[in-house]
């Protein structure tokens, strides 16, 4: 009888032992191989949902960080011109003082050039008054050099004196 594949005991030996090993050999790589594999494949999967979460985390972050810089640009102008304010009050004030300081120098050249020309006036009658005294003298002395009466001598006073000017006199 011919065997149809030859199957023979040594055959199905064969192929049992193959399957066996074939089974041994499975179950040691699944235990060395796949197994790790897996491992790696579902810490690779749970660092994934880790980075997906912590990026949406981070987005959820960022959209806060984001509104609150929004609130401070809003801010910022507000705050802007706050200072602008309070720096027009500054000018302000200091023109103010720079205009008064100012007005106060002002005044103290006016009252210092009042003085000076009070004193070049008083300077000035002292000078006339020196200057009538010198005029008298060199009168007294040609009435004198003269032998004039003293009718003339009193005419020649009160010409000089009506030349002079009472006003003169009075300062």
């Amino acid at each position: 009888m011919t065997r149809l594949f030859d199957l023979d005991f040594q055959l199905l030996f064969d192929s049992v032992s193959l399957g066996i090993s074939v089974f041994f050999l499975f179950l040691i790589m699944s235990y060395f191989l796949f197994n790790p594999v897996r491992k790696l494949l579902q810490d690779r999967q749970e660092k994934i949902r880790q980075d997906i979460a912590s990026a949406a985390q981070d987005k959820e972050d960022s959209a806060k960080v984001k509104a609150e810089y929004e609130k401070r640009l809003k801010d910022v102008d507000k705050e802007a011109e706050t200072i602008l304010s309070e720096a027009r009050q500054k000018a302000l004030k200091n023109e103010a003082k720079i205009i008064a300081d100012a007005k106060e120098e002002a005044a103290r050249i006016i009252a210092r050039a009042g003085e000076e020309a009070a004193l070049e006036k008083k300077r000035a009658a002292d000078e006339m008054k020196q200057e009538m005294i010198s005029i008298a003298s060199v009168m007294a002395g040609k009435v004198v050099a003269a032998n004039i009466d003293t009718t003339i001598q009193n005419e020649l006073v009160e010409e000089t004196l009506k030349e002079m000017g009472d006003a003169t006199w009075q300062s």
